[in-house]
Parts: structure tokens; sequence; C-alpha cells
């Protein structure tokens, strides 16, 4: 039991220690700006078309399933209200991080194990590299960077998804989906529609990069370290969102 207890609390600490030290390295030099614009491309803009995909498909579920809920009430024409606060709360910025640790987590996990278990990690260290400053931290921008903006985009493409099927199925004109859907927003609702994808970018880059920094065994073990890092991200994205949204919900006006 102890020795069980043992393990997690090691990785709880070495997870700490690697996040430590990727924000330090922000401010320390060298920046490895080419890097990180190469990340930025493969995390944020490789994960576009996904994203786009999630996001119509997300917003049209919600206004298809919420408009024939609201139906019963004779109170259709909120359905606009309904799938903004949804998306923009809560939705948008989870599934958003959910795609991207199915993507950029297992990618980052399996990339950075690919090189532990070919020592490449070792080499760097003898060349008198900082691994951390060049492998982990540039990913950690980029992908602090680009989650947020992707969020922002599966918000905007979900509203959309759900105009097209309110308007189609349920004959909510152009201006009422609209105004209802702008009108519901706050700016607590947008500032937790940005909170949680900035503080989620933590988890999708750090446990790709910390779950490959400690692959052991070979192919096996990239193997194992990319099916962690998924797991493992996509359970702490869940229990994030649950304490942010807490944090708001009290700090709302009653």
């Amino acid at each position: 039991m102890f020795n069980f207890l043992k393990v997690w609390v090691l990785a709880v600490q070495d997870f700490y220690i690697l996040t430590g030290q990727a924000l330090r390295n922000i401010v320390r030099s060298p920046h490895y700006g080419d890097d990180i614009i190469v990340q930025m491309d493969s995390i944020g803009v490789g994960s576009i078309s996904i994203v786009l995909l999630t996001g119509f498909f997300s917003g049209a579920i919600m206004a298809l399933q919420m408009g024939r809920a609201l139906a019963q009430y004779g109170q259709t024409g909120r359905t606009g209200m309904v799938v903004a606060i949804i998306l923009v709360r809560e939705l948008g910025p989870v599934l958003t991080a959910v795609v991207m640790a199915g993507r950029n987590s297992s990618g980052i996990a399996s990339e950075l194990g690919s090189m532990t278990v070919t020592e490449q990690i070792d080499a760097m260290r003898a060349l008198g590299t900082d691994p951390i400053q060049k492998l982990v931290t540039p990913r950690l921008i980029a992908t602090m960077i680009m989650l947020p903006c992707l969020t922002v985009i599966a918000d905007f493409v979900g509203m959309v998804g759900g105009y097209i099927v309110a308007h189609l199925v349920y004959y909510i004109t152009t201006a009422q989906y609209w105004q209802t859907s702008w009108q519901a927003l706050e700016w607590n609702d947008v500032a937790q529609g940005l909170v949680k994808p900035f503080v989620f970018s933590f988890v999708v880059s750090l446990v790709g990069c910390y779950f490959g920094l400690r692959t052991t065994g070979g192919t096996q073990g990239v193997g194992r370290a990319t099916t962690q890092a998924v797991v493992v991200a996509s359970v702490l994205i869940f229990i994030l969102t649950f304490f942010i949204g807490k944090v708001f919900v009290s700090q709302a006006p009653s």
C-alpha cells in the first residue's frame, strides 16, 4: 500500500519539478524562437481541422437537443442563448482541450519518448543543451498561445452550427438567434471560457512531455507513454474544469 502511494507521490513531485523548470525557462535565454514557431504550427495549425469539425457538430447537436427540450415550454427562441452559454462556459474549452490532448499530448509523448529510448536526450545533455529548455518549454509556450485561440474558433464555429440547425429545424430567425446568443453572454462567461483553455494548455503540453521524458522499455515503452499521456491529460482536464467552474460560479453575481 505504502509503495503504491510512494510511486504516485514521486510522480506528482517529478511533474511539479518539470513544470517549474519549464516555467523558469520562459524568462531564461536561449529562447529557441524557431522551435516555438514550429510547435505553434504543429500544435495549433495542425489541429484546426479537427477542432472545426468538433466545434461545429457540438453546437449542432446542442441546438438539436435543446431546441426539442425548449419546445415543450414554448421557448424555442432561446435555443441560441443556451447554445452560447454551454459552448463558451464549458463545452468549447473542454472538448477542444480533450481533442488537443488526444492529438498533441500523445504526439509529444511519442516524439520525446522515441528520443529518450534512443538516448538522444542523453546526447543533448552531454553536449551542454538543456532538454527541458530545448524540448519542453517551446511546446508549453506554443500550447499556451494556440489552445485559447483554437477554443475561440471552436466556440464561434459551434454557434454557427447551432444556428444552422436552429434555423432549418426550428425556424428560428437569424436576428433572434444571434441576438439572444449575444445577450446571454456575460464577462464572467467570457473570462471563464478563456481561463480554462489557458490552464488546460499546461496539462496538454506538460503531461505529454512528462511521460515522454520518462519513457523506458524501448518501443513498447513509447506506446505505454503515449497511452498514459492521453488518459492522464483527459482526466485532469475534466477535474480542472470542475474546480475552475466552481471558482467562477462562486464569484458570479447572484
